[in-house]
């Protein structure tokens, strides 16, 4: 018989010197925010905006990718339209509690953030990226537009580089974005 593996948290947190890491615990699943992630950043953030101890928020991620979005496999077992809309409401209240965070909060992308994982990033105040990290919103390629992630990355990219994203679903480097973005 055998023994159940203790799961992996989800979230990991360290706090060390003032300065918070908090890093996605799921690079099998590119860090997808299911349910269960958006929960787990939320109740982090909702316990840090109280927090005067901290004064830096970094937001990481274990293994290749950064955040590949939301999960479709957990949107099309919703099935109905009432249930996908509260876990979009979930989503858009966990990106708006990084805004109203008193301390910055800083992306350190190591991968791939895409649609809701590029915009997860552009929530942030600061990100870095390493010269892996590569960012999309490929919505359109599937035939519908990216427009939540849009609102963010049109208000921190240039624009032309925000329409080139959202418009072509293209995947843009960090050596690309470096050029006066983000």
């Amino acid at each position: 018989m055998a023994v159940p593996q203790a799961r992996e948290p989800l979230l990991l947190r360290d706090d060390r010197d003032a300065i918070c890491t908090l890093t996605m615990n799921r690079p099998q699943q590119m860090n997808l925010l299911t349910s269960e992630m958006l929960d787990a950043l939320q109740k982090e953030f909702d316990l840090l905006k109280a927090d005067s101890t901290i004064r830096v928020i970094i937001l990481a991620a274990a293994g290749k990718g950064f955040c590949a979005g939301h999960d479709l496999k957990e949107i099309r077992a919703l099935k109905e339209q009432p249930k996908i809309e509260k876990l979009f409401a979930q989503c858009s209240r966990m990106m708006q509690s990084i805004t109203a965070l008193p301390q910055p909060v800083i992306a350190r992308v190591q991968g791939a953030a895409a649609a809701a994982g590029c915009q997860l990033v552009a929530q942030c105040d600061l990100a870095v990226a390493s010269e892996a990290a590569k960012f999309t919103t490929p919505g359109v390629t599937w035939g519908f537009f990216c427009s939540t992630p849009g609102v963010a990355v049109g208000r921190n990219l240039l624009r032309k580089r925000a329409m080139e994203m959202l418009l072509t679903g293209d995947v843009i480097d960090a050596n690309r974005l470096s050029n006066g973005v983000w």
